[in-house]
């Protein structure tokens, strides 16, 4: 049996379970929570009296910046849309939620989770057995909070939370990022009651009067208007970062690319996002090479960084990629050559066939032939603006709008037309 076979039978098995009586009241009545200034929402009983009654929305899932920044884009429109309207995350306590929901005001729930994809037998069992406690976590967050809708965006916690709202008999979605849907959203999607997939080609493995291609949401920082006139400094930028955990082998290939690119030296700089591990090590290579870097761990203000760079180097995930067509970016990808199904690598392509971006394939990699395309195109800015406007062509602004549209409809039990046929 495999992995999806067991955990849908354990699904069906507590669906099964759920009885009648279970009525955790219309939270459409719910009452929007005080809040305290520089705070956008905060996680409190439902019930108090008001005179402004928002809608609560759980988002559940994280891990990775790949789950996490889409959902934060969809919270962020939901309270653009009223104010009263309440917003809780739900994740893990490893996860990159932990460090930055906080700091932007959202509240955060965490679980006790683990994945099944990629472990031996006695791992899976463990992460099993955890699923019975992380269920009767959601049920006690999902009671308290009392949310209208909750909407799953992949990684361990999406899981039991959304499973618990089905059982509680609250609405339910999922976002999915990626072409090769993963497994908790493919389990998922099962019963959820909507469906919004990023590329057209995820839409196969959901249902299709359920699903509907939304393409990837857009945190509202990546929406602003560029500034005009000259940018602070004038060197050519170029930004680097491989994902929000960093990337080992996108660090060491940079450092060899610059003993070809002593000729730049003066007239390049380095935004550089290396991960915790290696910030240190990458910080002192280019010390030592006397070039100018700018080296983090992470960037907080991600948007802002790429307004002020030129040119990005980074990998090819499905967020990435949002964001990198959004704000009209060239860039040179290097796709993890380790994502499911090479998803990374089909999702760069999209950008290369349209000539808004190069692809290097890890596995080709080395320090001389970056370094030769750095220089080419830092060199030729008429190639990098064609570039950007090829990249602004595919760019997709609209999906959280769409996506809070649809859950809008959803809590109101109105069928929107969009969804007559299927998923287009």
């Amino acid at each position: 049996m495999s992995h999806d076979d067991t955990l849908l039978a354990f699904l069906k098995k507590m669906e099964e379970r759920r009885v009648d009586k279970q009525n955790p009241g219309d939270p459409r009545t719910a009452a929007p929570a005080p809040r305290r200034k520089g705070v956008r929402s905060e996680e409190k009983p439902c019930g108090q009296s008001s005179d402004r009654r928002g809608v609560g929305m759980i988002i559940a899932g994280g891990g990775t910046g790949g789950h996490l920044f889409p959902g934060i884009a969809i919270a962020e429109e939901f309270l653009r849309r009223d104010p009263a309207n309440r917003v809780l995350f739900i994740g893990t306590e490893r996860g990159l939620e932990k460090k930055i929901l906080d700091g932007l005001g959202f509240p955060l729930r965490t679980l006790k989770v683990e994945g099944l994809k990629g472990r031996g037998p006695v791992r899976i069992l463990a992460s099993l057995l955890k699923i019975p406690g992380s269920l009767i976590a959601s049920f006690r967050i999902l009671r308290t909070f009392q949310p209208a809708v909750v909407v799953g965006v992949g990684g361990y916690a999406s899981g039991p939370a959304v499973l618990a709202a089905r059982l509680l008999g609250l609405k339910t979605a999922i976002a999915e990022q990626n072409a090769f849907p993963g497994l908790t959203n493919r389990i998922l999607g099962r019963f959820a009651d909507r469906i919004f997939v990023t590329f057209s080609a995820s839409a196969r493995w959901f249902p299709a009067g359920r699903t509907r291609v939304t393409g990837n949401p857009i945190r509202t920082a990546f929406l602003a208007e560029k500034p005009r006139g000259e940018k602070g400094d004038p060197r050519f930028t170029l930004l680097i970062f491989g994902g929000s955990q960093g990337s080992r082998a996108i660090n060491r290939i940079v450092m060899d690319a610059l003993d070809s690119l002593e000729e730049l030296k003066e007239r390049i700089r380095f935004i550089h996002q290396t991960g915790e591990n290696d910030r240190e090590t990458i910080e002192e290579g280019y010390r030592k090479r006397g070039f100018t870097a700018e080296v983090t761990p992470f960037i907080l203000d991600m948007a802002a960084a790429y307004r002020t760079a030129d040119l990005l180097l980074c990998r090819a995930g499905a967020t990435s990629i949002a964001e990198i067509t959004a704000g009209g970016k060239a860039a040179i990808l290097i796709p993890f050559p380790f994502a499911v199904n090479d998803h990374q690598t089909r999702n760069a392509e999209i950008l290369v066939r349209a000539g808004a971006a190069e692809m290097i394939p890890e596995k080709e990699l080395d320090g001389r032939r970056l370094a030769a395309v750095i220089e080419r195109l830092s060199r030729h800015p008429e190639e990098i603006k064609n570039m950007e406007k090829a990249s602004a062509s595919l760019g997709n602004i609209r999906a959280a709008a769409t996506i809070v549209d649809a859950c809008l409809e959803l809590i109101e039990d109105r069928q929107p037309a969009e969804f007559h046929g299927g998923a287009k």
